[in-house]
Order: C-alpha cells, then sequence, then structure tokens
C-alpha cells in the first residue's frame, strides 16, 4: 500500500506549488500578456500546469484511493460481523452475555481512532513535504553582524579587491576603488556589468565572496546592521512604497518625525502639490506596491523619505531609470537638496546625470574598466568615450523628431 507513496506526494508537493507560482507570474504580468497579445500562450503555460497537478493529482489517490475506500467501507461497518458471530457463539454457550456485549461495543471503538490515523497518515505526507520546503530556507547562510556597535572614522568607502557572485556565476572580479567624503562618486557602465551589486554591497544586502568593503574605516561585516543602517539613506530603482498612507511612507525615514517635517521633506522633493491633489492628501493609501501613483510619484516619495532620513551617506541605485524628462528634472533638484553636505554614490545610466561627479567609475564585465572625472574619462578611457557618443546621439536624434524638449 505505502510503496511509491513518498515520492508520489512529492510529485503531488511539486505540481502544486508550480501550479501556484504560474497562476501569481499570469496575474502579475497580465497588463504585459495583454499589451503584447500574449493571452494565449500564456495562458497555455498555466493550463499545462494546472493539467500536471492534475494528473500528479490522480496518480497519488490513484494508489490509496482503493485502501482507502476499502477502510472506510469496512471499518464502520465491523457490527454487521461481530453481531452475527458473537450471537452465534452465544447461543452455544462458548460466549458470556457480558463479552458478548463486549466484543459488540469495543469494535465501534475502534472505528474513529483508526480513520483519524488514516486522515492523519496523509496529513503527516503533506506536512513532510512543506517541511523540507522550509528547512532549505532556513539552511540558507545567514548575513551575521555584530551586535555592539563600533567606532567609524570618515564616513568613506574602499573596495580591496572585491569577488562577488550568484552561486557558481561571478560577476566582480577583484574591485578596488575608495570615495572621500562629501563627495560624489558616479558608478556607470553597460546592463549587467555589475554596477546594481556594487551599490547593494556598499548597503550590506549582501557579503563578498573575497576581499573586503570598509566603511570608515571598518570591515562592513564587522559593522552591526542597525547602526550601519543609521549611516545610509538607500534609493532604489523600483521605488517601493507600503501600503500604507503616504504620509507614513515617508515617515519610515525617520519614525519620530513629526508632520511638519515629514511635509518639509515631501517640499524638497518636490512632491507636495500633487499630494495636496489627491482626495485625502497625505493620508491617501500609496496602495500595493505604490501602484495607486505613477512611477515618478513615488520615486519622489521614496527621495523624500530618504531626506528625512538623518544619514551621512547617500546611495542612489538608478534612481532616476523610469522617470520621463518632467519627472526627471524635479527628482534631480530634489536629489540637489537631499546630498547637501552628503557623501552621494550614484548608479546611474542617464550621463547627463553625473557629469559634475567627482568620480566616475565604468565597470564592464565586473572590472574596472576606468575612473576620473568626466573631463577625465572622455580623453582617456574609450569605452565612456563610446557611452558618451551614444547617449549623446540618442538624445539629438529624440531632439530632432522632437520625442525630448529641453532633456539635459
Amino acid at each position: 500500500m505505502m510503496r511509491g507513496y513518498g515520492p508520489r506526494m512529492e510529485n503531488y508537493m511539486r505540481s502544486a506549488n508550480n501550479m501556484n507560482s504560474s497562476l501569481v507570474e499570469y496575474v502579475n504580468g497580465i497588463q504585459v500578456i495583454k499589451a503584447f497579445n500574449r493571452s494565449a500562450s500564456s495562458y497555455g503555460k498555466y493550463s499545462e500546469s494546472v493539467n500536471y497537478f492534475h494528473d500528479s493529482t490522480m496518480e497519488w489517490w490513484s494508489q490509496c484511493w482503493f485502501w482507502n475506500a476499502a477502510a472506510r467501507a469496512v471499518l464502520p461497518s465491523t457490527l454487521l460481523g461481530t453481531l452475527p458471530v458473537g450471537a452465534w457463539l452465544y447461543m452455544e454457550g462458548t460466549l458470556s452475555l457480558p463479552v458478548f456485549l463486549i466484543s459488540l461495543v469495543v469494535p465501534l471503538g475502534f472505528v474513529a481512532p483508526l480513520m483519524k490515523v488514516s486522515e492523519a497518515m496523509e496529513q503527516v505526507s503533506m506536512i513532510k513535504g512543506n517541511l523540507e520546503q522550509v528547512t532549505a530556507f532556513l539552511k540558507t547562510p545567514e548575513l551575521v553582524r555584530p551586535s555592539e556597535p563600533v567606532s567609524l572614522g570618515e564616513r568613506t568607502y574602499q573596495f580591496e579587491g572585491v569577488h562577488f557572485g550568484y552561486k557558481e556565476t561571478e560577476v566582480l572580479h577583484g574591485i578596488s576603488f575608495q570615495t572621500r567624503p562629501g563627495t560624489m562618486t558616479a558608478i556607470v557602465g553597460p546592463s549587467g556589468s555589475g554596477k546594481s551589486t556594487i551599490a547593494k554591497l556598499m548597503a550590506g544586502f549582501w557579503d563578498v565572496t573575497s576581499g573586503s568593503v570598509r566603511f570608515g574605516g571598518q570591515d562592513i561585516r564587522q559593522i552591526p546592521f542597525e547602526q550601519l543602517m543609521g549611516e545610509i539613506s538607500y534609493v532604489a530603482q523600483d521605488n517601493y512604497l507600503f501600503d500604507k498612507s503616504i504620509r507614513e511612507n515617508i515617515r519610515m525615514g525617520n519614525p519620530a518625525a513629526t508632520d511638519e517635517e515629514v511635509e518639509a521633506a515631501a517640499k524638497a522633493a518636490n512632491c507636495h502639490d500633487f499630494i495636496m491633489q489627491l482626495e485625502q492628501g497625505y493620508d491617501t493609501l500609496a496602495g500595493d506596491a505604490g501602484d495607486r501613483l505613477s512611477g515618478g510619484e513615488r520615486q519622489r516619495i521614496t527621495i523624500a523619505r530618504a531626506m528625512l532620513k538623518p544619514a551621512s551617506v547617500v546611495i542612489l541605485d538608478e534612481a532616476t531609470a523610469y522617470a520621463d524628462p518632467e519627472n526627471e528634472a524635479l527628482i534631480q533638484q530634489a536629489i540637489s537638496k537631499l546630498v547637501a553636505g552628503k557623501t552621494l554614490i550614484v548608479v546611474a545610466h542617464r550621463l547627463n546625470t553625473i557629469r559634475n561627479a567627482d568620480q566616475i567609475l565604468v565597470v564592464e564585465n565586473g572590472n574596472i574598466a576606468g575612473r576620473g572625472t568626466q573631463e577625465e574619462l572622455l580623453r582617456e578611457c574609450p569605452i565612456y568615450q563610446k557611452m558618451w557618443q551614444d547617449y549623446a546621439g540618442t538624445i539629438e536624434e529624440a531632439d530632432m523628431k522632437g520625442g525630448v524638449e529641453n532633456h539635459v
């Protein structure tokens, strides 16, 4: 009965997870699916996962349904067997009346527990499958940090021979550089070159494979998370907002901030005006992941949140990646106010936003291919020269077609 039950149960659990993942992907990507007229193929993928789940379920039940049905049919009917046999033995004088009555009552008491055992076996198998997934998650290596604060010097970063990779694929190949306090360091390069990876290492989100990232003279792995996060404002390109009021989303930068301080940060980030035009103003819910707001509006709110945080370092990970020209101008004004007197790290693909950087790092294939100011790189770095020519050519072409006005 139980032969092969375990593998079939595992296959059932795997197919259920696959179906759930396909459903989530289909629902989340419905706008893209409709826009590119891929409804049939995308639904086909989901339908395949449902059919696979159906087949796995039937395979699982085909093994145990007979025994389940037999148990459910036979166990409750034990009285049909014990009554005639017991009566015959009683009439023959082999069985006394008390024993006969007990023989009728006792089997009835076994039925419910045995049925529970049968149901429990199924539950145990399902729990085992879930437990394996939870165990695999809990075995994920944890980023361990000390709990005691350390003494920090000047708020600078120093990368020393940093290697980093995802599983077996190395992304950064021994890069080294240093920032200076109160200056702007820009990180540019082709897509997939490792720019955002550097920013995330600076924020302490990941650990290096080898080498070290130092902040304030200390290895970042020796700085408690709370202390490091207190020094950094991180603005990512995905502009994540929680389904709370806009006021509470901004206040996440400093939970102790007053309403007046929240609104001051919003004004500095050029988002106060559009917030006040909303029906409930600052009490308007941002929606799931901020979906009630436009991309530019979400971006300015995340910048207001960063401005409210009393941090010494600001990391902007392609903060204007999805902004239109009008919003980009407002965002750039907000960023200028945000970084006054602070150390600024900018990951950028719009080169006009980092022309005045004190240091530009050109990253290609996980290596530092060039460094210097814009003027130095335009003279000495062929990769940056080509990037600038391509970028300038794109803007010039857009201007000629009337698609972009006053872009730079």
